[in-house]
C-alpha cells in the first residue's frame, strides 16, 4: 500500500476534502468556499490527494473538477480490518468482566442487603 495513503488522510481537512468530493465532484472554487481556507492552500492539499492516488482531476475548460478514487480507500480499510477485529475483541472482553463483575457485587437475595441508615 501506498504510504502516501496515510500521510494524505492523517490530515483532518484533507479528510474533509474527501467527504465533499465523494458526494459530488467538485472544482476547486466549490471546496474552497467549504472551508475557510485560501484558494492555494485547498489547492496545495488537493495536490497531495492527488499524489497519494486518492483523487482525480478532469479538466473542464479553465476549471478543474476533483473526483474520488475510492480504491486506495479501501486498501487502507483492508489493511485496518484486523485492527477493528482486534479492538472489537478487547472491548468484548471488557464488556464480559464487567458483566462478570456486575454479576459479582449485586446481590441476589434482598435480606443479605446491609442498610446503613
Amino acid at each position: 500500500m501506498n504510504t502516501d495513503v496515510f500521510a494524505a488522510v492523517a490530515n483532518p481537512i484533507r479528510r474533509e476534502i474527501l467527504e465533499a468530493v465523494r458526494d459530488e465532484p467538485r472544482s476547486v472554487t466549490e471546496l474552497t468556499g467549504l472551508f475557510d481556507l485560501s484558494r492555494p492552500a485547498v489547492s496545495e492539499h488537493l495536490r497531495i490527494l492527488r499524489l497519494a492516488g486518492l483523487v482525480r482531476e478532469e479538466p473542464q475548460g479553465q476549471r478543474r473538477i476533483y473526483h474520488l478514487e475510492p480504491a486506495p480507500l479501501a486498501e487502507l480499510g483492508e489493511w485496518l480490518h484486523p485492527f477493528e477485529r482486534y479492538w472489537r475483541d478487547r472491548l468484548g472482553d471488557l464488556a464480559r468482566t464487567l458483566d462478570d463483575i456486575t454479576e459479582t457485587d449485586t446481590p441476589t437475595d434482598p435480606e443479605t442487603e446491609t442498610n446503613d441508615d
